[in-house]
């Protein structure tokens, strides 16, 4: 099989998240019922309020609105997180794979100590990392629950995370910079953070699209947390050769470089 260009395939990547952000800003200004349309029952209960029948709404919906490509974008993020956790998988970077034992390749004589101290270390800062998400977030919800915002706005804000999942990916992360302090996204504590993160306004709104994605990321997370914590000698480049910079095969890092380097 040929080599895939890891740093290619996530610029691929962003340009389409970047062209599903594009069609959701479209349909935001141009057809701002249409959000409402795919989560509640508030525009079919005008119609009936108005006096249309069962059977004209259903006609109605059918000629006015096509929310086909609405289920076919879930469709494909529901997949991404399945093929996330799959170990098979040469499509994602091996800051994804790190978890699966076939990506160990154990360094000889490691301290472990010092693993634990590097994990612990990590620990904090995820912590922090997730208070200060939760916080952020939970700004939007309470806006939401007052009336202030509404369903479009949460779906264009998951939208908005979507494109900024890849840009930390690619270009340039604050959760690495500002708290994780890790050199690259391969050796990155929190990268299978990155479906419940985008996913977190789907939280507040009630319905089975939006709670499975989310859901679904939660599971992802948790999943990865899990073998963190009976693993996490798979997770640190001090005792797992693989995520070490000359076994480094993926390269998306040439845009933003390595940081904070540490040598064992």
């Amino acid at each position: 099989m040929k080599k895939i260009d890891m740093f290619k395939e996530y610029v691929i990547r962003l340009c389409f998240r970047c062209s599903i952000l594009l069609i959701g800003l479209a349909a935001y200004f141009m057809v701002p019922d249409y959000f409402d349309l795919i989560v509640t029952k508030s525009l079919e209960n005008q119609w009936e309020l108005q006096g249309l029948s069962a059977a004209q709404v259903v006609a109605n919906l059918s000629e006015n609105y096509n929310i086909i490509w609405i289920y076919l974008v879930w469709g494909i993020l529901m997949m991404s997180m399945v093929l996330q956790m799959i170990p098979d998988n040469k499509r994602i970077t091996m800051g994804s794979r790190k978890e699966h034992e076939e990506f160990y390749a154990p360094v000889e004589g490691y301290s472990e100590l010092e693993m634990y101290r590097y994990v612990q270390k990590q620990n904090v800062a995820a912590i922090w990392v997730l208070i200060v998400w939760l916080s952020f977030n939970a700004v939007f919800g309470a806006l939401y629950v007052t009336g202030i915002i509404h369903t479009k706005e949460l779906i264009m804000l998951t939208l908005f995370y979507y494109v900024a999942d890849l840009i930390c990916v690619v270009i340039w992360c604050p959760f690495q910079s500002f708290f994780m302090k890790n050199r690259c996204c391969v050796n990155c504590r929190i990268f299978n953070w990155g479906h419940f993160m985008m996913f977190t306004p789907m939280l507040f709104i009630r319905h089975f699209l939006s709670w499975s994605l989310f859901f679904t990321s939660l599971i992802v997370m948790l999943r990865w947390e899990i073998t963190l914590l009976r693993h996490p000698e798979r997770f640190w480049e001090g005792s797992n050769k693989v995520l070490r910079c000359e076994n480094c095969k993926d390269k998306i890092c040439r845009l933003k470089g390595p940081k904070f380097i540490q040598k064992h």
